[in-house]
């Protein structure tokens, strides 16, 4: 059966058509789409400016229950709904985020979606794509060379070396370099200091990226950023090394959004990959404004579960740039359900009702979450050949008894021909209006105030705890005006708790933050909770040792 395919094998059969006739769909002209080869192009900011005085389409997020290996598909949720949208003859748009070379060499596997709802070229997007991440990274580490060559002739600002707090990034899974001592070797190489890596989708020149509107913002955002402090505790900025110029020039292609397409040659922007266990989770504010300004829907997704992704959307992405979502949908599979129910993988093909009602809890609370912004919400049941039916009407009657509707949906095995009703009812949710979406918290509520309402509003915990220290240093980040800024948890994907293997919906648990992090040009404080790390590490099998070329000269092996 076709539908045995592997992702790539789909992917690498596809008719693509040129990147200049997606973009005619759009009406932006050839000469504002500066093409990388014939299937990708990035859009141009002078077109960008030109359609700001357009009317905005509907913004539809696409979240999902909490991840388990089974797998959800959120990703390939959201490019098939795209497709739906647009097969029922709405002009829509997807817009997610790029691929990390972590996790595809890893154990997540891409970013592109997969069956037959899919964003091509599938290949080039898991691995280099347009450079993006690699300017993030260079620009990232330009600012960290900055920092050590200015304290080696002379330390004019009076950084205390003790207290640097700008690491370095690769965009690459490596536990060794978590914690590192750097400068050794004698005088000539400045002086020793400990330090380490984060992976470069943790990196807030990426969030920077992400938030920023134009050129000019992403300037000024870099030079917001704080890469130390003096003994004073008074901080050193970006800009007072002089850094944010420099790092503006090599961000200025990538801020720009790349068009590319789905296996159905819709229009797609893959913009932007912050993690969202990490870090803020969202596609870049440039491609998902720009694609509301010339379409009737865009699609796009918050990363993970919607405790991290969605909850991070709504508080930060759509706060900092005014978006209004229309509606949202939550996807959830049997099998994961199943999980969440107490089953282990290799026992989810057997038929268990039981275990998919007592899963259906943990998709309860994520319907509840939701709703709590007041955007309307329906379930999407990505289907999967091993689903039975009695499973199937389980999850319809429980989102049923919470008043919500759950449509079964077959967009990977049938593409947008398996999520018409989807389509269909996202539509006459955002069409009706019903949607009163309101931030969880306000700006001017303090910051340890912000963590604890996350922890007992979204994640039903008794408290957020914190030592003394990190409470100290939120009260002194309030003192220098940072106060007003949202806050983003950086929390293990797989539970509502800090603790990876409680599943389902777990109530009354403590959520510790062990560190805070102020991302001033990003604009909020990242909360490093329980034992979640800003650098992966590769599994015992990697994903990179089943990656090769084939005697064709093909790639074989991601996913």
């Amino acid at each position: 059966m076709a539908d045995f395919k592997t992702d790539i094998e789909i992917a690498r059969a596809a008719t693509k058509k040129p990147i200049m006739e997606i973009g005619e769909k759009l009406g932006i002209p050839s000469e504002h789409l500066l093409p990388y080869g014939h299937d990708k192009a990035k859009v141009s900011a002078e077109y960008i400016k030109q359609v700001q005085g357009n009317a905005d389409g509907r913004l539809i997020l696409v979240t999902a229950i909490n991840p388990t290996p089974a797998g959800e598909g959120k990703t390939t949720t959201t490019v098939g709904l795209g497709d739906g949208l647009n097969r029922i003859g709405k002009k829509a748009v997807v817009c997610i985020r790029e691929a990390s070379l972590g996790p595809n060499f890893g154990i997540k596997g891409g970013a592109a979606g997969g069956g037959y709802a899919q964003v091509v070229p599938m290949e080039d997007m898991n691995l280099h794509f347009t450079g993006d991440f690699h300017a993030i990274t260079t620009a990232h580490n330009l600012l960290s060379a900055l920092i050590d060559n200015h304290i080696y002739w002379g330390n004019e600002l009076g950084i205390d070396i003790r207290r640097v707090a700008w690491r370095r990034v690769m965009d690459m899974n490596d536990r060794a370099l978590r914690g590192i001592v750097s400068s050794l070797g004698g005088v000539a190489n400045g002086f020793p200091r400990e330090t380490g890596f984060d992976i470069t989708v943790a990196s807030e020149v990426m969030a920077i990226l992400c938030l920023s509107t134009d050129l000019k913002d992403l300037e000024r955002r870099l030079g917001d950023i704080i890469v130390a402090y003096r003994r004073d505790k008074s901080p050193v900025f970006a800009r007072d090394l002089k850094a944010d110029g420099a790092m503006a020039v090599l961000l200025k292609d990538a801020v720009q959004p790349n068009l590319v397409q789905t296996l159905e040659n819709n229009p797609a922007f893959v913009h932007g990959g912050p993690f969202a266990n990490i870090a803020h989770g969202c596609n870049s504010v440039v491609a998902t404004t720009t694609a509301l300004k010339i379409a009737d829907y865009v699609v796009t997704e918050a990363g993970f579960g919607a405790d991290l992704g969605a909850e991070k959307f709504f508080d930060i992405k759509c706060r900092k740039a005014g978006l209004k979502p229309a509606a949202a949908v939550i996807v959830a599979t049997v099998r994961a359900l199943k999980m969440n129910g107490g089953v282990k993988k290799d026992e989810l093909g057997a038929e268990n009702v039981a275990a998919v009602k007592k899963g259906c809890a943990n998709l309860g609370r994520h319907i509840e979450n939701v709703k709590q912004f007041g955007v309307p919400a329906v379930v999407a049941i990505n289907h999967f050949h091993s689903d039975t039916d009695a499973e199937i009407q389980a999850v319809k009657d429980f989102v049923a008894s919470m008043g919500e509707e759950a449509i079964l949906c077959k967009h990977w095995a049938q593409g947008s021909a398996g999520i018409e009703e989807l389509a269909n009812k996202v539509v006459s949710l955002a069409e009706s209006g019903a949607s009163q979406f309101a931030p969880l918290y306000p700006d001017d509520m303090k910051l340890f105030d912000k963590i604890d309402t996350v922890v007992k509003r979204i994640y039903r915990g008794s408290e957020a705890i914190a030592d003394k220290s990190v409470r100290d240093q939120l009260h002194q980040w309030e003192e220098q005006g940072y106060g007003h800024l949202p806050v983003c948890m950086a929390k293990t994907q797989y539970s509502f708790s800090t603790d990876p293997n409680l599943r389902g919906a777990p109530t009354g648990h403590v959520v510790p933050v062990r560190e805070v992090r102020l991302s001033a040009g990003a604009g909020f404080v990242v909360a490093i909770c329980g034992e979640i790390m800003t650098m992966p590490g590769l599994p015992k099998s990697p994903s990179s040792e089943r990656i090769f070329l084939n005697d064709q000269g093909q790639i074989e092996g991601l996913f």
